[in-house]
């Protein structure tokens, strides 16, 4: 699967379930180990666990694979590792913690509003 259809895919499986500022980066400049990284918010564990899910439903329903997921224990960051896209679902608190958008040199006022602001 090209990597815009998975991207695309990705982020409607996201606010399908109404996840929050979702935002894609584009990483292929920055390492070879994958081309995006989708980072969205949710406001419980139960709702991460939830958007994980539906991001692996909707992939594997498309065709694609599922490689591996973390932290579906705690519900705090969960992990959807799809290949060439990397999806992290993080608690507000864990987000502004970690910061992974200026990690990967993004501009966090960029973010995309979820459907629902839209």
């Amino acid at each position: 699967m090209d990597i815009p259809a998975l991207q695309k895919i990705v982020v409607q499986a996201l606010e399908d379930i109404k996840a929050r500022d979702i935002e894609v980066i584009d990483t292929a400049r920055h390492t070879p180990l994958f081309d995006r990284i989708v980072i969205a918010s949710a406001d419980s564990g139960r709702q991460t666990r939830a958007l994980a899910h539906n991001v692996q439903d909707k992939v594997k329903s498309a065709g694609g694979e599922v490689l591996s997921t973390e932290g579906e224990e705690s519900g705090e960051w969960v992990l959807v590792d799809l290949g060439s896209i990397v999806v992290h679902i993080m608690q507000p608190a864990v987000r502004s913690y970690y910061k992974l958008e200026e990690l990967w040199g993004h501009a966090p006022a960029a973010r995309r509003p979820a459907a629902a602001d839209r």
